[in-house]
């Protein structure tokens, strides 16, 4: 009897010891697996960055559609065309220094979110424009026909700026290319763009410009112009 009782005392032990066993190793990996999603969600996080974009609908007017999106490292995309026509983004960048600014006075708005920009008074459709702000799975999102508020004046005032540019940009690499007559006409008009301070980053023109003044099968007056153009906006860098 004595011999029975020690081995069902052995028996208990052991049975204790592999329960005990199979609990930490229970534990250990529903640990495991609690902390898989939140390192997960925190390289997600980590992984997306914040994209600010402005549309702007304008029926009957040239362009009609402006869209133009920009991340926190400065990479971008616009589409800028009639409505009827086919989406087509493409890719540009900005400097540091504007991403951080566009960022900014995005902030001051609060990221659009529950913001009301919109002055909601009888005005001329001066076309719709929004401001969208995401990251990751968060969306914020506001819509207005003309505003009074400063920052958001300011941010508009960017994109629009941003939108001319491209646009100058895009037209000169095309006559550049397909129409060398044209090309002093799209050189003016960069110009008057320029002097009234339209273009956010005229120095991202700069390689074009250069390309345009030492190339002879162009008309002297538009390398006239590129080699004056740039050299104001070098002076202007410096």
């Amino acid at each position: 009897m004595l011999f029975v009782k020690s081995k069902t005392s052995v028996a208990h032990i052991a049975l204790s010891i592999a329960l005990a066993l199979v609990l930490a190793a229970t534990v250990l990996v529903g640990t495991s697996k609690a902390a898989q999603p939140h390192s997960s969600n925190a390289h997600a996080t980590a992984a997306s960055g914040a994209t600010i974009t402005y549309r702007k609908v304008f029926k009957t007017s040239f362009p009609e559609f402006v869209e133009i999106k920009v991340d926190q490292s400065g990479s971008g995309t616009w589409d800028i065309r009639q409505l009827d026509e086919e989406a087509s983004p493409q890719p540009f960048q900005v400097s540091p220094a504007l991403a951080q600014r566009i960022f900014a006075l995005a902030g001051n708005l609060h990221n659009f979110q529950g913001v009301d920009l919109d002055v909601h008074r009888r005005l001329a459709n001066l076309g719709e424009k929004t401001f969208v702000y995401t990251s990751g799975g968060e969306t914020h999102t506001t819509t207005f026909n003309y505003t009074l508020d400063q920052s958001a004046t300011q941010l508009t005032n960017l994109f629009e700026g941003l939108a001319r540019q491209s646009t100058d940009l895009a037209d000169l690499a095309r006559t550049m290319r397909y129409d060398h007559l044209g090309v002093n006409d799209v050189m003016k008009q960069i110009e008057d763009d320029y002097n009234t301070k339209q273009l956010p980053e005229p120095q991202l023109l700069l390689p074009t410009l250069d390309q345009l003044a030492a190339d002879d099968k162009y008309v002297d007056i538009a390398r006239q112009r590129a080699r004056a153009l740039a050299s104001k906006i070098r002076a202007s860098q410096s």
